[in-house]
């Protein structure tokens, strides 16, 4: 069985106007805010997430329940260009992680930047990104 717990924190949020953003919203449960122990990173057009052990480093985003995630992980992983598809490597990479919700920690799915960092400006963890 497929996980079907999918954690977004950049153009797919809630309060997003893309097109998938929409799709994802018409296809899963939205449960909530959740975080990902993680640092945001500005990417210009989008952000970037990747893993930190440090606990003060938080990245919030929305918790969302696939309805069908057989059917929508192939199309969230066409949008973050994930998979043997598009070159290596790849920006992005699909990873089941823990998340914190309602005081519990859950396994997702999060899109994790999977690139050097050293020359991005990290982003506040509550940052609410380009959503508009």
């Amino acid at each position: 069985m497929i996980n079907d717990l999918l954690f977004v924190y950049g153009t797919l949020r809630r309060e997003s106007s893309h097109p998938l953003a929409r799709l994802l919203a018409e296809n899963a449960e939205w449960l909530g805010f959740a975080y990902f122990s993680g640092r945001l990173f500005d990417l210009d057009a989008y952000p970037g997430a990747v893993p930190s052990g440090d606990p003060a480093h938080r990245v919030r985003g929305d918790l969302y329940r696939l309805n069908d995630p057989a059917a929508m992980l192939p199309l969230l992983d066409r949008y973050e260009e994930f998979g043997e598809e598009f070159p290596e490597p790849n920006e992005f990479i699909r990873s089941l992680q823990a998340v914190r919700f309602q005081g519990c920690a859950l396994k997702a799915w999060i899109y994790l930047y999977n690139l050097p960092t050293d020359n991005l400006s990290v982003l506040r963890h509550d940052y609410s990104y380009k959503l508009k």
